[in-house]
């Protein structure tokens, strides 16, 4: 299919920073925001993008994110969000920290605590934490993901439940407005499920960007958490399952 150039840069700007806003794009290419609005439109109809409230995400459809492009969305908010879930975490504590750029985020906040013991499917997280004498690190076996470094599969279920842990620290691909918590690899699903059936406090950690993706495979629902911590939630149906389902909701953008 031909596309303009200023089109062909908007999904290589995209698809390097895993979303672009219309304001940054009227800026970049000195346009109206209404004309990057329809150029928006005019790839999100061609399932180039997916449309989000002031921008776009890449790529459409159900397909995950590249990994290092994930990590680049809403960094700030991730690192506010690790950091908000490490206060919650005491030293001497034992937990579960799953797959997932907010979750490594958590795992980079936890670094000045003394006496964890971490178990983990992520071995981006073991990696970063095993040099710190002062954290026990034990990594789950089974299949090593390429794309994430994410270990998934029946075997790393059988790990996971010999353990019954203080805290877990899970992440989700999408959050429906219903409070279904999303993801894209049904393995990947059957861990985190494993993991927060065996934990005694499960800490639900996204940023705002997750309320506006959808994935096909249900981990579980949002009243299944303790505690979820975001940037922000303007999503009035979440707000009011956690009002009913007393999940302490935190939002590090009004802290």
């Amino acid at each position: 299919m031909f596309l303009s150039p200023r089109h062909a840069e908007i999904i290589q700007m995209a698809k390097d920073h895993g979303r672009v806003l219309v304001d940054d794009l009227a800026t970049h290419f000195n346009v109206t925001p209404q004309t990057i609005r329809k150029d928006l439109n005019d790839l999100c109809d061609q399932r180039l993008l997916t449309r989000i409230h002031g921008g776009a995400l890449f790529p459409s459809g159900i397909e995950n994110m590249e990994y290092e492009a994930r990590r680049k969305i809403a960094a700030d908010e991730k690192e506010a969000i690790g950091n908000a879930a490490a206060r919650l975490i005491p030293d001497s504590a034992s937990l579960f920290i799953n797959i997932g750029t907010t979750t490594e985020a958590v795992s980079k906040a936890l670094l000045d605590h003394n006496g964890l013991m971490v178990i983990t499917n992520n071995i981006n997280v073991a990696n970063r934490m095993r040099i710190y004498p002062t954290i026990e690190v034990v990594i789950a076996g089974g299949v090593v993901r390429g794309s994430d470094g994410g270990i998934v599969g029946e075997a790393a279920v059988d790990f996971i439940r010999q353990f019954k842990v203080d805290y877990a620290v899970i992440g989700a691909s999408a959050i429906d407005h219903d409070g279904a918590l999303l993801d894209f690899d049904f393995r990947e699903v059957k861990v985190a499920q494993a993991i927060i059936a065996n934990a005694r406090h499960v800490i639900l950690v996204s940023d705002r960007t997750k309320f506006e993706r959808t994935a096909p495979v249900r981990i579980g629902h949002l009243s299944q958490v303790n505690t979820f911590i975001t940037d922000r939630c303007d999503i009035p149906s979440i707000r009011k399952i956690c009002e009913e389902a007393e999940v302490r909701l935190i939002e590090t953008a009004l802290e």
